[in-house]
């Protein structure tokens, strides 16, 4: 059994889809960032950097007591590992599934991220700060479609972890302005990933309470200080 801390974010779709393409058990503790769960001494134990999702294996490899793992890009390679799916163990297949997942983990998440947050949820529009994050995200929308039209039907042979570890952060397209008819093979590559009934069900694993993004919400998701992680 695999406890999941999660919350409907691309980061938190991540774990949920790749969990649910595994057909691993597993039970889900909603956090409720808007209210500053991932806060909470008992989170902070598993997420030291107060970020979901995280895990817990109630049943390591290793027969070992329970353990956690933080940061999606380290949960989707040890839900790999433990299986032996979506992460090749030759050599260099394997090394070109990790690069990709480093480049959405170092780019195409934050990236995105930045200007989600700067476009869509910043109370002062700045256009510097929406410009540079959009022209960012652009060229990296730009980078993964000449990849995956290198004859390659996902991102890096297989379908595998880059690909779990991508898509959930193109769903954001529409919200941050984007068209994928500009780029037709993430446009192609996106419709083929959605319509998996594995990656359907790890979308559909709870959802946003539809009320306002208060001041608490903001300050809590937004405004976070390091005096705010004692514990």
């Amino acid at each position: 059994m695999i406890d999941l801390y999660y919350a409907p974010t691309p980061n938190g779709w991540k774990i949920s889809i790749m969990l649910e393409e595994l057909g691993l058990p597993y039970k889900v503790f909603p956090v409720d960032i808007r209210a500053g769960e991932q806060f909470k001494p008992e989170f902070l134990a598993i997420s030291p950097n107060n970020r979901i999702p995280a895990i817990v294996d109630q049943a390591p490899a290793d027969g070992g007591e329970p353990f956690s793992v933080f940061e999606t890009g380290a949960i989707l390679i040890y839900l790999a590992d433990k299986t032996g799916r979506f992460l090749p163990k030759e050599t260099r297949a394997r090394s070109n599934v990790m690069q990709w997942l480093m480049w959405q983990m170092g780019g195409l998440g934050p990236m995105l991220g930045q200007h989600g947050h700067f476009a869509l949820y910043a109370q002062e529009k700045i256009p510097y700060a929406i410009e540079r994050y959009r022209d960012e995200a652009a060229r990296l929308y730009r980078v993964l479609d000449v990849q995956l039209g290198k004859t390659r039907r996902y991102v890096a042979g297989d379908y595998s972890i880059a690909d779990i570890a991508c898509f959930p952060w193109t769903m954001t397209h529409k919200a941050q302005g984007f068209t994928l008819d500009d780029y037709p093979n993430v446009k192609r590559w996106y419709a083929e990933v959605r319509a998996r009934p594995q990656v359907q069900a790890g979308l559909a694993i709870g959802k946003f309470e539809k009320k306002p993004f208060d001041e608490e919400a903001r300050k809590n998701m937004f405004g976070q200080r390091a005096k705010e992680l004692r514990s």
